[in-house]
């Protein structure tokens, strides 16, 4: 997208396929939309390419992984400082 014109033709675009609302946003060069279970969301990709954009599916994020003591590094510090405050 190079211009809110092109955001708009987009959102458009996806608000003519059935049952899709979406909204475009150009500051962030993406798109928020809500589609029925019947609409495969490679075809709403399909949609903004044949409008002459690139799109791609959002990346599922991975979960955290859980480490051993997240406080440990913080509670370190603490005992440093203390036993450094105390004379």
């Amino acid at each position: 997208m190079t211009c809110a014109s092109c955001a708009a033709r987009i959102e458009r675009k996806l608000n003519k396929v059935d049952g899709v609302t979406a909204t475009v946003n150009y500051a962030t060069e993406k798109a928020k939309v809500s589609f029925p279970d019947a609409v495969a969301p490679e075809s709403l990709v399909q949609v903004v390419e044949a409008a002459g954009y690139t799109a791609a599916l959002p990346v599922p994020e991975a979960p955290p992984v859980a480490e051993e003591d997240s406080t440990r590094p913080l509670r370190q510090r603490l005992i440093v400082s203390a036993a450094l405050a105390v004379r």
